[in-house]
């Protein structure tokens, strides 16, 4: 993590989330089990399906959009049923760099992002 300053950031800066659910032609039926859970559980927003990469995402994904007052429910439900699949987390605050960078939750393994496009 870059810790780009010393001041204390507002919580109320975040406007809401994204999760990126990731996967692969091997995991896609749980990606799909998931998604299904997700919509039936949570007043969120779901992107397309991604099958390559897009944006700074290394492999197929797709997103949950959510706001602050989903967070507290989602995030854990999420690491316990996750099913071994890698979820990327980040804020919304404006600042895109920052949000995919610094203010990043990983569930699972961690990847590297495609930043530079944020540059």
């Amino acid at each position: 993590m870059t810790d780009n300053s010393q001041e204390n950031k507002e919580v109320s800066s975040i406007s809401g989330y994204h999760a990126h659910v990731y996967y692969d032609a091997a995991s896609k039926a749980r990606a799909a089990r998931l998604r299904v859970a997700i919509e039936e559980r949570f007043d969120v927003e779901l992107g397309r399906w991604r099958d390559d990469p897009v944006g700074p995402h290394p492999t197929g994904s797709y997103q949950v959009a959510f706001s602050p007052a989903v967070f507290s429910e989602i995030i854990p439900w999420l690491a316990l049923n996750r099913d071994g699949l890698t979820i990327f987390t980040h804020t919304e605050t404006g600042d895109h760099l920052a949000d995919h960078r610094d203010h990043a939750i990983w569930l699972g393994e961690q990847q590297d992002l495609k930043l530079s496009i944020f540059e």
